[in-house]
C-alpha cells in the first residue's frame, strides 16, 4: 500500500499496458507526494516546464517539488547568502588575479560573475557555454555572494579603499594555518539545496574567471536537506551538538548595526555590506567520540540531545551561569564553549554564524578528515569575531578536539542593484 500511486484518468485509447507507462509520464507516486508534503506543506511548479529551463514540447515533465523553486533575490540592499537560511550544498572558492591584471580586469569579471549569479539565482542558464548540468532543476535557493581579501586592493591600486577592518587577523595559539589554503584576492561563497545546482554554479564561476583570475583554494561542504526533520530545527555539526542556538536573529532590533556596515559608513563602498570569517576547522572525531555523552555535554555547555543549556529549559532559554551543583560548582563549566562565547561575556560581540559541514576522507592512519567551515558575519570583525577567539583561545574545554586549518577574511559589499554588478562603486568610484 505505501507504494501505491494516486489513480490516474485513463483516457478510452489507453491500454492496460500502456497505463503504468502513463502513468510514469504524467503522475506523481503517492509516496513522493506525501513525502513532499511533510517536509514543506505544499507542492509547486507548473507541469510541463521548470523554472528557467523550459521542458521540450514532446516531455510530460513533473511539477517541480517547493524545494526545486525556492528561490533567493539576487539584487538587493545586502548579497544574497548572509541571512538566507542554511543550504544542504556549499562552495566556497577562493581566486588570486592573474600576473598583470588589474582594476579594469578586476571590473570586467566582476560585471561577468554577477551577470551569471543572476541569471543562475533566477533558475536561468548561464549566459555562454552553459554546461547543462542543472538542466532539470529549479534555483533551489541558489545563493553567491562574493568578497575581496586584503591583497585585492594592492594588485588593482586600490590601497586608499582598503578598510581598516580588513586587516589582517592576528594569530592565535591553537591555530595550525596553512597559508595555501587561506586568504585570497577573491572570494565566492556559493550555496544551493541541490547538489548540482550548487556545482553548476561553481563550474560556471570558474569558467567565468578566464584569463583574469585563478583559484587559489576552494572547499566543499553541506548541511541537513530542508525537510529532513519533522519540524524546522538548528542544525546539528558534525560532533552532533546543535550548533547556532543563539546566533543573532534578523528581527532583532539592533540586528543590521552587528551584521552589516551602516548606509554611511567607511568606507562608502561597504555601505550595507557585512566582514565574513572563513575559517576551516577540522574535528577530531575519534578523540571527541571516546568521551561520555556526559563528558560531551560539559565540553559545550549544552545538552546533546536538545541543545538546551545544562542549566535548565529548553533550547532558547537563557543561560543561567549562576546556578550550581550539590557541591557548589557551576552547572555550566568555566570553561564550556557556550559560556566562553556568549555576546554578554565578552563586551557584546556578536556575529552571525553561517557555516558547512565537510567530509574530505579519511586519512591513512584511517582518521576523518572532516569537520565545520566555520563563516561568520560581522559589522567590523575586530568587534566581532577577534575578541570572541582571543577568549577561546584562553581556555575553550573545546579546543583539544578541533584544529584550526585554514583562515580568510573578506570585505563583502552591499548588494547590487538593479543594472549594477558587485563591487561596482569600489572598482569605478
Amino acid at each position: 500500500m505505501a507504494d501505491q500511486s494516486i489513480p490516474e484518468a485513463r483516457t478510452p485509447e489507453t491500454t492496460e499496458a500502456e497505463a503504468p507507462a502513463a502513468a510514469a509520464r504524467e503522475g506523481i507516486s503517492r509516496r513522493r507526494l506525501l513525502g513532499t508534503a511533510g517536509a514543506t506543506g505544499l507542492v509547486l511548479g507548473t507541469a510541463g516546464a521548470a523554472v528557467g529551463y523550459a521542458a521540450a514540447p514532446s516531455e510530460a515533465a513533473a511539477p517541480l517539488t517547493s524545494l526545486g523553486t525556492d528561490r533567493a533575490m539576487f539584487h538587493g540592499k545586502h548579497q544574497p547568502g548572509i541571512t538566507d537560511g542554511l543550504q544542504a550544498r556549499g562552495h566556497l572558492v577562493a581566486f588570486d588575479l592573474a600576473a598583470g591584471a588589474g582594476r579594469k580586469e578586476a571590473a570586467a569579471l566582476l560585471r561577468r560573475w554577477s551577470e551569471t549569479a543572476r541569471r543562475l539565482m533566477a533558475g536561468e542558464p548561464s549566459a555562454h557555454d552553459d554546461t547543462g548540468v542543472a538542466r532539470d532543476a529549479g534555483p533551489s535557493s541558489l545563493t553567491l555572494t562574493f568578497g575581496f581579501g586584503h591583497s585585492f586592493f594592492a594588485r588593482t591600486g586600490l590601497e586608499k579603499q582598503r578598510p581598516t577592518a580588513l586587516d589582517p587577523l592576528p594569530e592565535f595559539s591553537s591555530d595550525r594555518i596553512d597559508k595555501n589554503r587561506s586568504n585570497g584576492d577573491l572570494w565566492v561563497q556559493i550555496g544551493a539545496n541541490d547538489a548540482l545546482v550548487a556545482f553548476h554554479a561553481l563550474r560556471a564561476i570558474q569558467k567565468d574567471a578566464g584569463r583574469a583570475a585563478r583559484v587559489r583554494w576552494q572547499m566543499n561542504g553541506f548541511n541537513r536537506s530542508p525537510g529532513a526533520t519533522a519540524h524546522p530545527m538548528t542544525a546539528r555539526n558534525l560532533m552532533g551538538q546543535i550548533d547556532g542556538t543563539r546566533n543573532p536573529k534578523p528581527e532583532e532590533a539592533d540586528f543590521d548595526q552587528r551584521i552589516f556596515v551602516p548606509d554611511k559608513g567607511e568606507p562608502a563602498w561597504m555601505a550595507n555590506g557585512s566582514y565574513a570569517v572563513v575559517r576551516r576547522i577540522r574535528m577530531l572525531l575519534d578523540d571527541w567520540e571516546k568521551l561520555s555523552v556526559k563528558a560531551q555535554e560539559d565540553v559545550i555547555g549544552r545538552r546533546k540531545s536538545d541543545g538546551a543549556a545544562l542549566s535548565g529549559g529548553t533550547e532558547t532559554t537563557a543561560m543561567d551561569l549562576e546556578k550550581t551543583d550539590a557541591e557548589g560548582n557551576p552547572v555550566v563549566p568555566i570553561n564550556a564553549h557556550a559560556r566562553i562565547t556568549r555576546p554578554d561575556q565578552n563586551g557584546g560581540a556578536a556575529m552571525l554564524r553561517r557555516p558547512f559541514s565537510f567530509h574530505d576522507g579519511i586519512d591513512a592512519d584511517g582518521v576523518p578528515d572532516a569537520g565545520l567551515l566555520f563563516i561568520c558575519w560581522q559589522a567590523d570583525p575586530l568587534r566581532g569575531f577577534v575578541p570572541v577567539q582571543r577568549k577561546l583561545d584562553r581556555g575553550d574545554a573545546l579546543s583539544p578536539f578541533i584544529r584550526h586549518e585554514s583562515s580568510g577574511l573578506f570585505a563583502v559589499p552591499g548588494g547590487a542593484a538593479e543594472g549594477e554588478y558587485v563591487g561596482q562603486k569600489l572598482l569605478e568610484g
